[in-house]
């Protein structure tokens, strides 16, 4: 008997729409051979083994092949097409902070679903999930059940684990600098078939921002018409200019050392840019920032820099009543020194601190990437550098020496 290639994809058809994209809990670990998935694109077939980038010692990853494990009834089995090289990334690659060595890290990513589970019906918002679709996860929160999509508290997710982060286990696709990564149930997951790989890479930094900008709205003085200081001008500061852009705020300064990354700032969305290179001692560099407000202290300022000194700076920036969004602070990035008389107390002040994302907030981020790509903002340009997965120490090397702005890998 002859079975040809339409026989094939008939008979595929028939038992993924009979149980639900993949076997029910696969075969048994240590069995697993290999098996095809039917995409939008027609059959895929799937290796044995994933490539992995695994950190080993400081400042030296190694690409490491792994069986694929089964996919059972609630997982999902998704193939990496990129990932963003965060802070996080390279503090772990110079001084393993967190203690992880070995780990599979990246925690930017996105890719396409090649198998899944009987159970997957939808991601973490209701939106249908199918194989051939890209997404983007999100955390674990297994360990965490309070935190929901849709939680009163806007709880965030720093204490929940995440794809990237997670110590080396039975499974080990555990990170997106791979070119398979394993989303375990329990796990959030979400649909972003209809934005571009670019955008579904800058996902998760971008919802930094979003978060840090609704941590500043609580403070009532984030309006249309407010003047708005962004020290800083990273790929955190960046996305924090083009997040206030598509709000509508257009009073924006930014604050950098680096005239490429000003001259970036502006085309993201500031009007206004201050080289601190320019000025000598923070009275000179807080005339600089109130000149370009044209005789005004800024009523709301972001610090995105992670670096003391520029923390213990913004305050001089702010007028009496405004207000500030300390994010740049992702790792112990030592002491600052303030006086709380006179930066804090007098001024009155209103400070709020931000750090990571909730669940809503992801959300959020697909429409503002929309946005501003529909206001021609050039967030895809944040993306300086891309390389392949085997130049993943080149590539973390690259954001040290911060001769870029985003690294990304690119599969």
């Amino acid at each position: 008997m002859t079975v040809n290639e339409q026989d094939v994809e008939k008979i595929v058809k028939q038992v993924l729409a009979e149980m639900g994209g993949v076997s029910q809990s696969g075969p048994a670990k240590g069995a697993f051979t290999s098996y095809t998935s039917l995409g939008k694109a027609g059959t895929t077939s799937i290796p044995e083994k994933a490539h992995v980038a695994v950190l080993v010692e400081n400042e030296r990853f190694e690409i490491k092949e792994y069986p694929i494990p089964p996919v059972g009834d609630d997982d999902i089995l998704v193939k990496v097409e990129g990932c963003g090289v965060c802070g996080t990334d390279a503090h772990e690659f110079k001084r393993d902070p967190f203690g992880l060595i070995p780990v599979a890290l990246g925690h930017e990513g996105t890719g396409e679903i090649v198998a899944m589970g009987r159970n997957v019906k939808a991601d973490s918002a209701g939106k249908p999930l199918h194989i051939g679709d890209k997404v983007v996860t999100c955390m674990i929160f297994e360990d965490d059940p309070e935190i929901t999509m849709f939680d009163l508290n806007k709880k965030n997710v720093g204490k929940a684990d995440v794809y990237g982060l997670l110590p080396d286990d039975e499974y080990h696709l555990n990170g997106w600098f791979s070119d398979y990564i394993f989303v375990r149930g329990g796990s959030t997951i979400f649909n972003v078939s209809d934005l571009d790989l670019d955008s579904r890479i800058l996902i998760e930094p971008a919802a930094v921002l979003v978060h840090a900008v609704e941590r500043a709205k609580s403070t009532n003085i984030l309006r249309f018409n407010s003047r708005v200081a962004v020290q800083g001008c990273g790929p955190i500061g960046l996305l924090c200019i083009a997040v206030l852009r598509t709000m509508g705020i257009e009073n924006i300064t930014a604050v950098d050392g680096n005239e490429k990354r000003l001259e970036f700032a502006k085309r993201m969305g500031a009007n206004k840019t201050v080289n601190f290179n320019d000025h000598k001692g923070i009275e000179a560099l807080t005339k600089g920032v109130y000149d370009s407000f044209g005789g005004h202290l800024c009523d709301f300022a972001f610090q995105c820099t992670g670096n003391p000194q520029a923390h213990a700076n913004v305050y001089k920036f702010i007028r009496n009543g405004g207000g500030l969004c300390e994010l740049g602070f992702f790792v112990n990035g030592g002491d600052a020194t303030i006086n709380p008389h006179f930066d804090l107390c007098s001024k009155e002040i209103n400070l709020v601190g931000s750090w990571v994302y909730t669940l809503r907030d992801y959300g959020t981020t697909f429409d503002f990437l929309r946005r501003a790509k529909g206001i021609g903002l050039p967030v895809s340009e944040l993306i300086t550098h891309r390389f392949p997965l085997q130049d993943i120490n080149e590539a973390l090397k690259t954001n040290l020496a911060m001769t870029g702005l985003k690294i990304a890998i690119v599969n």
